[in-house]
């Protein structure tokens, strides 16, 4: 069973068609339109109690002309903070903005790439192996990589020395 006023929601099941008409034409959309007569309806059924109202016409286009308006101050404040952030989360030059992302092709090649560098390390043994994650992957130094592996700085380097060269060797 509908709640609120019955007398203004019989105004307006009456004149549903001509709000959605008179609300089109200034929100320039019959979609929009709907969507805010049915937003009228929605306020209407959640009131509780009886209310006074003198006009019930004027009531439901004063009622949705609030609405439209707090729906495009809503949708001004949403575009200019867009707006800001584009401002500074972009890259331009001139007037024209710039996608920094590398495209698809660089990515794929990257990628293929970052494959078979994977596939030659896998090749050497297992100290070798560790001495490249450490050092390349995880960044230590080869005084850090050398420390972990409880082996001296100048075996690093030789590990580091043969992986460099097997890699010359296998990728063009």
């Amino acid at each position: 069973m509908r709640q609120g006023n019955p007398a203004l929601i019989e105004t307006y099941l009456q004149r549903r068609a001509d709000l959605v008409r008179f609300f089109a034409v200034r929100l320039r959309s019959t979609a929009a339109a709907e969507d805010l007569v049915q937003e009228i309806y929605l306020r209407l059924t959640s009131r509780e109690g009886e209310v006074e109202v003198q006009n019930p016409a004027a009531y439901l286009y004063r009622l949705g002309s609030n609405l439209m308006l707090d729906k495009l101050r809503g949708e001004r404040r949403a575009a200019a903070r867009d707006q800001a952030w584009r401002e500074v989360n972009r890259s331009a030059l001139g007037p024209e903005d710039i996608d920094e992302a590398p495209d698809a092709v660089v990515s794929l090649e990257a990628r293929q790439r970052l494959q078979r560098v994977v596939e030659a390390v896998q090749e050497l043994g297992a100290q070798t192996q560790r001495v490249f994650q450490l050092h390349k992957l995880q960044g230590l130094s080869h005084t850090e990589t050398a420390e972990q592996l409880g082996i001296s700085r100048s075996a690093v380097e030789k590990h580091m020395i043969a992986v460099l060269k097997h890699l010359a060797r296998r990728l063009p």
